[in-house]
């Protein structure tokens, strides 16, 4: 399929669960948590910028501005975060959630180095967050440890919220990263404006996907089953750089047995409760804008597909990314920035986009056009990035349109 043109998927059902009883203790823990205690601030030493692509040079990050490690109280245990800036105005947060076999630094250091990336995130607050026990240097946990499930994992985020004080936030996920961050927009919609998820799959596993997960772990070393949800059977085959490199990397800054505890959560992970408006009886989906991302030939391009099913055609993107594999933050950052640099300014939070590789000022590149296009609809801003955000609806295509159009496209990379 060319680039431009509109893909249609049919919606499908999947399984509930009532969340009434999670809803209610989140809530109540909210409601207390003014009265919580956190551990002191550690401040990060800024330390120079090293290449993007050089996976030795994972532990540093742009020395633009002061980054700090918190380690946060929550209802579920310990969260430790790094974040960037303090809350602006009414502006959200760009706040991170990494993928299984990662962690913070190993996910997005490449993308939050690109060039363009920096020119965004100078406007936001920062926020990155390692799931328990998988960040750099973490200690092993307790044998006996019961690690928190997916719904807990996602239960802990309000704990963050307010700690920093944010207004909302817009996630970008990856991964496990990017279930957790739509299971907490589907339990606290107020929370979230916006949300990037690469390679989501919504879906819980089945019982041939159960057994052949167990299967793989007792005749594969856990780094290689790792890698195998990471990377396209393409890379894998042909033992690329980059998937040298992250061999190394999960083998030697994550902790293996705490990598085998968030690994068997994730691949227990339940359905998530959504479902696109009139497909079954009180169906629930995310309210707030949409992007998925996901590689071709990539492992989770399947469940990215069906979690298109499941949402609003109106405010959801779908970017299928050629050339980039598994993990298209780390093989097409510039790309992905572009896309996230529309993605914000269609909320409103952008006033126009500058292109760093055109002396013209701020035109779109030609690639990029492709994706305000597609678009059913446009939200602007006439404000300046820090200035209030005065959202309008402009129709980008004709306006003689009748019904739904997806905003979902393909683009070459």
């Amino acid at each position: 399929m060319g680039p431009g043109l509109f893909w249609n998927f049919p919606s499908k059902t999947s399984c509930t669960v009532p969340q009434s009883l999670l809803q209610t203790m989140l809530h109540s823990r909210m409601a207390g948590m003014k009265d919580q205690q956190f551990t002191e601030e550690k401040p990060l030493l800024p330390e120079s910028r090293g290449q993007e692509t050089e996976m030795e040079n994972c532990d540093t990050f742009v020395a633009t501005g002061d980054w700090k490690e918190h380690d946060i109280e929550t209802p579920y245990g310990m969260l430790h975060v790094v974040i960037r800036g303090a809350p602006k105005g009414n502006k959200p947060a760009i706040l991170t959630y990494h993928d299984v076999g990662l962690n913070h630094k190993l996910c997005f250091n490449t993308f939050f180095h690109n060039e363009d990336m920096l020119e965004i995130t100078k406007h936001f607050v920062v926020c990155h967050v390692d799931a328990p026990g998988q960040h750099i240097g973490a200690p092993q946990m307790p044998q006996g440890y019961q690690y928190p499930t997916m719904d807990q994992l996602a239960g802990m985020l309000p704990s963050v919220v307010q700690h920093f004080g944010f207004k909302s936030i817009v996630g970008i996920g990856v991964g496990a990263g990017a279930y957790i961050l739509a299971k907490f927009a589907l339990i606290f919609p107020d929370l979230v404006e916006g949300l990037v998820l690469l390679n989501i799959d919504p879906n819980g596993k089945g019982w041939i996907d159960w057994a052949a997960t167990k299967l793989s772990g007792l005749t594969s070393a856990l780094p290689d089953t790792v890698l195998a949800h990471l990377f396209s059977q393409e890379e894998l085959m042909n033992n690329t750089e980059i998937v040298q490199n992250y061999r190394q990397q999960i083998n030697n800054t994550v902790n293996q047995f705490n990598l085998q505890l968030f690994w068997n959560m994730y691949n227990s992970r339940r359905d998530l409760e959504m479902n696109r408006s009139g497909s079954v009886l009180n169906a629930k989906t995310l309210s707030c804008p949409a992007m998925l991302v996901v590689g071709d030939n990539a492992p989770a391009e399947e469940g990215v597909v069906e979690c298109n099913s499941k949402l609003d055609p109106t405010n959801t993107t779908f970017l299928k990314m050629a050339d980039s594999g598994g993990m298209p933050q780390i093989t097409q950052p510039g790309k992905l920035t572009e896309a996230f640099k529309y993605f914000l300014q269609g909320m409103g939070y952008i006033a126009y986009v500058k292109d760093r590789r055109m002396s013209g000022g701020p035109v779109p590149s030609a690639s990029m056009t492709r994706l305000v296009r597609s678009r059913t609809a446009s939200l602007t801003s006439a404000g300046s990035v820090d200035g209030s955000r005065n959202r309008a609806c402009t129709n980008s295509d004709s306006s003689e349109g009748v019904g739904q159009v997806s905003h979902t496209m393909e683009v070459s990379c």
